[in-house]
């Protein structure tokens, strides 16, 4: 199982959020390329990387950050946050990032992420998912909607989609374990998908169970920052 450190990024500082209440910010460290660069020299490939900024604005805003992490570490970075237009996505891939994270456009603006996916390949999107008592939730959380994640799912992988991470948002940020059940469900459902569990992973044991159901990555971020694991030990025990 592949494990992703993640980095939130507001006013190019690294934060983290509980439960994705701007109020309840948290900053780690003002230099997000020391964070990546200790993930990296912790034998780490991979990189999630949110802009809040954007994600409040609903454009890219920390743009200038991924073309930093981009150009001085060799992480695999997925860039999400703020994506709404097709410059949007033009911006994220030539400042670096290998994939665009998108979500709730993919509620609210489905034809034309589909467009998107004729533009630059789907196989260059990570599809995020808020789940909420299974149903899609969007909008930082606040709106609940009638699409359940299983029929969510069966639509954009069938279009192309090859990865998802899905976060339960009851658990986001609170280090109360991660939504095993959940995505035990999911992976029954879709054998195939590479399936990246997000949202309170709190210990190594936590891991160790979503390797075991079978997920194929987990986003860890408050857990490392909090010290509850060590990004050293990630690399080798999972």
């Amino acid at each position: 199982m592949e494990i992703i450190p993640a980095i939130d990024i507001i006013d190019g500082k690294c934060v983290r959020l509980t439960q994705g209440d701007y109020a309840q910010k948290k900053v780690y460290n003002e230099r997000p390329l020391e964070v990546a660069r200790a993930f990296e020299d912790a034998g780490l490939i991979r990189l999630h990387l949110v802009d809040l900024d954007g994600a409040k604005a609903g454009k890219v805003k920390n743009w200038k950050v991924l073309e930093t992490l981009a150009g001085k570490t060799s992480m695999i970075i997925d860039f999400g946050g703020g994506i709404k237009t097709e410059k949007d996505v033009d911006i994220v891939f030539n400042s670096g990032a290998a994939l665009a994270t998108v979500g709730s456009i993919a509620v609210k603006q489905e034809e034309e992420l589909m467009r998107w996916f004729t533009v630059f390949g789907a196989e260059k999107f990570l599809l995020g998912a808020d789940v909420k008592n299974e149903k899609i939730a969007i909008g930082g959380w606040l709106e609940t909607t009638d699409i359940w994640i299983y029929d969510f799912i069966e639509k954009y992988t069938s279009n192309g989609v090859k990865q998802l991470f899905c976060t339960d948002v009851s658990k986001d940020g609170k280090l109360e374990g991660p939504a095993t059940d959940l995505y035990r469900r999911i992976i029954e459902e879709f054998p195939d998908l590479h399936l990246i569990a997000s949202g309170g992973v709190s210990s190594l044991d936590d891991l160790h169970a979503l390797r075991d159901i079978g997920c194929k990555g987990a986003i860890v971020g408050k857990a490392i920052y909090e010290g509850r694991i060590r990004a050293r030990d990630l690399r080798f025990e999972i």
